[in-house]
């Protein structure tokens, strides 16, 4: 039997304060495992954010590591702005710039245990299951309707809104999924007992 959705009413008085765009500016080590936990809502559906991953500049699976495009140009602005690129040719992705201009360096969002919106995030992914609803990088842009219209977007203003945790997490650590290079880079982070998680770690 599916689980019940949360209400918005009842989860209001779990969000931390509005995160500006000022937390996304240190290193990209920093802020993928203080992401953990925080709450991260695009248009009043989402829920709180489980697992991420870390690419750096200097990584070569990173978007960035060989210069500026077209499709990455915002990742070599400020932070604090959102970043979103079709995966495969077929699922949308969304990022958070980190780090000062030029470092070119994000945390991708692979999962979010649904918390606002579960009715909207259910019609727009065509399944009940609250668990599979935001469990990969893919399926959690759909669930919020994210596209490529979201990418370049302040972090901090309407319709993206994100919340601190309001406790501390137990994060564990991992390698990054999906990927051929720098495979062994232990830079994927999530909330250890989560089961709304992408993969176990």
């Amino acid at each position: 039997m599916p689980q019940k959705p949360r209400s918005t009413s009842a989860t209001a008085p779990r969000l931390g304060k509005p995160l500006k765009r000022s937390f996304f500016d240190r290193s990209v080590h920093e802020v993928a495992p203080d992401l953990i936990g925080a709450t991260f809502l695009v248009g009043g559906a989402g829920g709180i954010i489980t697992e991420v991953e870390a690419y750096h500049h200097t990584d070569p699976a990173a978007h960035s590591y060989r210069g500026p495009t077209p499709r990455n140009q915002v990742m070599f602005g400020p932070p604090g702005f959102s970043y979103v690129y079709r995966s495969y040719g077929i699922h949308w992705c969304v990022n958070f710039v980190c780090e000062q201009a030029g470092s070119a360096s994000a945390v991708l969002i692979r999962a979010l245990e649904p918390t606002h919106g579960v009715a909207a995030m259910r019609r727009r992914r065509g399944l009940e299951d609250t668990r599979a609803l935001c469990s990969g990088p893919g399926k959690l842009c759909e669930a919020l309707g994210i596209t490529i219209a979201h990418s370049e977007l302040p972090l901090d203003r309407a319709p993206i809104a994100l919340h601190a945790r309001t406790e501390a997490p137990d994060i564990i650590t991992g390698v990054r999924i999906g990927i051929t290079k720098a495979v062994d880079l232990p830079w994927r982070y999530g909330l250890k007992g989560s089961k709304f998680l992408s993969k176990r770690f």
